[in-house]
């Protein structure tokens, strides 16, 4: 059951990850924001069942994974069930709009970065764990550690203030950002569904 949590998390990750691509490139922005939803909860299951194979050394390490995983997807959640629901269906104006509109990049957006900092985090933690049998293992190990990387500007670049726009944002910069970071996270859904897949048989 462990490994089948494992191998469904990662795979729908996989997908979420491909549909969140999708939906960028045709500008749709509440299918983007609904799929991340899916995203952080496959995640969890992804990095839960990885830290399952945890071996007594690195169990500290796994564990952490876990909580962070967790904390990822809270914020996450949050930020886009309102941009789905309160954001989406309800008239906002002044403040209330500037703080949880996400196009205003203004509080929810930093709750977003600072969700994919957390993320980052966690992918760096599991990568720690990350018991390498093949090649394919090896090189899902390398890019969750790498992957860690991104804690340091999802966390530290809103505090400089760069993404501060008080109109509102329709940066192409900020869309092709996104799309290679699903270039890159990509491979690390497929190879943990690979990885899932081969434990089993």
């Amino acid at each position: 059951m462990n490994r089948k949590i494992g191998s469904i998390g990662s795979l729908i990750n996989a997908i979420t990850v491909l549909a969140f691509a999708f939906c960028m490139l045709i500008k749709f922005n509440f299918g983007s924001y609904l799929v991340c939803i899916f995203l952080s909860l496959s995640f969890v299951c992804m990095i839960a069942a990885l830290a399952d194979e945890c071996t007594e050394d690195n169990k500290v390490a796994g564990k952490v994974a876990t909580i962070f995983a967790g904390i990822y997807a809270t914020f996450i959640m949050a930020v886009y069930f309102t941009q789905c629901t309160t954001v989406r269906n309800e008239i906002l104006t002044g403040d209330a709009d500037k703080i949880l509109n996400y196009s205003y990049m203004g509080l929810f957006f930093n709750f977003d970065l600072l969700g994919y900092g957390i993320m980052a985090l966690s992918t760096f933690f599991i990568g720690l764990t990350i018991n390498v049998k093949n090649k394919k293992d090896k090189a899902l190990k390398l890019l969750l550690l790498v992957h860690g990387i991104f804690f340091l500007s999802c966390t530290f670049m809103p505090m400089t203030g760069m993404f501060v726009n008080p109109k509102g944002s329709s940066s192409t910069g900020g869309y092709i950002a996104l799309e290679i970071w699903c270039l890159y996270f990509l491979p690390i859904s497929i190879l943990s569904w690979v990885h899932f897949r081969k434990a089993k048989n």
